[in-house]
């Protein structure tokens, strides 16, 4: 089972797929993802995918916010693995206390 959730500001919604590990949007017919390894209370984020050609229009940092998000509201904490959210993760230290230490 999936859920959903807009991501702010965003013409694309976000949706939650844990039966694959990932959160997903489709834009313009083209599948873009953060995929994720569940270890117990932890995440480790360790790809982020969206096509070259929709590059460029928030949709990689809507797909870590929906996962920060989701993270938060579940108690969990995160280990960022993919280059894009370690960076991600920097620029918005008010997710800090996600980043399992």
């Amino acid at each position: 089972m999936s859920t959903a959730s807009p991501a702010p500001k965003t013409p694309f919604v976000i949706t939650h797929n844990p039966t694959s590990n990932r959160f997903e949007a489709t834009v313009e017919g083209r599948l873009c993802v953060l995929d994720y390894l569940p270890q117990g209370t932890v995440l480790r984020v360790h790809h982020t995918g969206v096509p070259t050609e929709l590059e460029g229009r928030g949709i990689a940092s809507a797909l870590v916010q929906a996962a920060v998000d989701h993270a938060r509201s579940n108690g969990l904490q995160i280990v960022p693995q993919c280059s894009y959210v370690q960076v991600w993760m920097k620029r918005h230290p008010e997710y800090a206390d996600l980043i399992a230490r």
